[in-house]
């Protein structure tokens, strides 16, 4: 994996200019995106709490998680040749405007058939129904690649790395709010009241968004067009930084065990406290998002991002395999907190160092290639651990020699069969983490954003000098 200069490398790019008011327009941005997300979030959290409570079936949620993520994973790069190709206002517009589109029918659809034979798993009115609201989830999903292009665009470059901390806490009282009105909507007042209110707020934003004027300097296209999902152009733009390939598989590590928890991570808060106690809880456990974006926001990511990625994701293991060595609430609790304060950090470093080094024009196809590599992997565990939970660690786990084989390590309870594949898939994700620190790929990637860095720190510090020594 260790890449050796190439003619299609690029030196770090200018420091660019970011217009007046250009990080109060950001904050309106950041606030309008982050409702946006609690719409489709809040949906999201509903169908996934709503199909379980009906069904109790594992293999159903853990397919509805990887199925969101592989949606990502295939039109990651069509995304960023979106946000690319046109001002960032157009494409958050027509983000929203898809999305409620796609909500609308899916709530006509809803309503036309039925709840009872919509959750009925052995006919396709589920999957068709479920498969619409992932579609217009992943298409809200545009708006995120948007708006961390917009940092580069709104904010100074010396304020980056807080700003990606601040989406970070955004993100974390968006979290914290869905998971409270999923499980209580869902619970009090079934799926389809659920629809309703979601599309409503969803239409609120859109009448924000409208009027909002996002100053964009775009300079005028000469060569070729690039395709609509260029591929090409994102893996050059990848190539022509050293090491940021290496980058984006160090970040995908943590959404490995990230696959573990979307298939099973529902299901043992559900069976623990019923799905509007788990809305609550899980609320209570997403404030460590909030306080891990602060965190961030107020320090930044450290002098190298990459070393805070892979520390991350080895607590991130960690905390995931001892928060069911027991089936005691409050450890479960402790331990996806802890989940949600690392994943900012994480994220804001990947952000930090391709807004650093990469040119502003090519950041939407980088971070659409990215979202590419990072979705597939959840995909990849959740699909492989959901029918694995259904058919045969849980059944095991339930019966005697199973509960004598393991209640050494795991203790007593209903879910011991999840809190093995929870610890297993912890532990996995922390040695692949510790074994990418060992890498020499981590030294020279480490050693190439400290130059690229430095790079472009000294023409500030030269128009620093200058300016001092021009007389008043």
């Amino acid at each position: 994996m260790s890449e050796a200069p190439t003619s299609t490398q690029s030196p770090a790019p200018e420091p660019r200019a970011v217009p007046e008011h250009g990080f109060r327009t950001f904050l309106h941005v950041l606030v309008n995106t982050a409702v946006a997300n609690v719409t489709t979030s809040f949906l999201w959290f509903a169908l996934t709490f709503w199909i379980y409570v009906e069904t109790r079936n594992v293999i159903a949620t853990g397919v509805i998680g990887a199925s969101y993520m592989l949606f990502l994973a295939l039109f990651g790069m069509f995304f960023g040749t979106l946000v690319d190709r046109f001002r960032k206002k157009a494409v958050m517009l027509w983000a929203t405007v898809a999305a409620l589109g796609v909500f609308v029918l899916d709530a006509l659809f809803f309503f036309a058939v039925g709840q009872d034979a919509v959750k009925d798993l052995g006919a396709p009115w589920f999957w068709i129904f479920a498969v619409v609201m992932l579609a217009g989830a992943v298409v809200e999903q545009l708006r995120g690649i948007a708006l961390s292009t917009t940092v580069t665009l709104l904010v100074p470059q010396e304020r980056h790395a807080n700003a990606n901390g601040m989406v970070g806490a955004v993100q974390g009282v968006a979290m914290l709010v869905t998971s409270v009105l999923s499980g209580l909507s869902v619970g009090f007042l079934g799926m389809g009241w659920t629809l309703v209110i979601g599309i409503a707020a969803l239409a609120l934003t859109l009448v924000h968004l409208a009027p909002l004027a996002i100053p964009e300097e775009r300079e005028e296209r000469t060569g070729p067009v690039e395709a609509w999902v260029d591929v090409r152009g994102g893996w050059l733009a990848v190539r022509a930084v050293p090491g940021l390939l290496a980058l984006v598989l160090f970040t995908s590590l943590n959404n490995l065990f990230g696959g573990v928890a979307m298939a099973v991570m529902d299901p043992y808060g559900i069976d623990m406290f019923g799905v509007q106690g788990w809305g609550f809880w899980f609320a209570v456990a997403s404030t460590g998002f909030i306080a891990g974006g602060a965190v961030v926001a107020k320090k930044g990511v450290g002098k190298n991002p990459i070393r805070t990625i892979l520390i991350v994701v080895v607590v991130l293991g960690a905390a995931g395999a001892v928060s069911t060595l027991r089936e005691w609430a409050w450890l479960y609790i402790a331990g996806v907190w802890l989940f949600m304060a690392l994943i900012p950090a994480a994220e804001a470093a990947e952000q930090t160092v391709i807004q650093r080094v990469v040119p502003f024009e090519k950041q939407g196809r980088v971070f659409g290639f990215a979202m590419t590599f990072e979705a597939a992997a959840a995909p990849i565990t959740a699909l492989f651990i959901a029918p694995l939970a259904e058919l045969l660690v849980i059944p095991y786990m339930r019966t005697d020699a199973g509960q004598r084989q393991w209640e050494w390590l795991l203790g007593t309870g209903d879910s011991r069969g999840i809190a093995l594949l929870l610890l297993l898939g912890g532990v996995f994700t922390a040695a692949l983490a510790v074994v990418a620190m060992l890498a020499p790929q981590y030294r020279q990637l480490s050693e190439r954003y400290r130059a690229a860095s430095a790079e472009t720190a000294q023409p500030e510090a030269d128009g620093a000098e200058t300016r001092e020594r021009v007389p008043a």
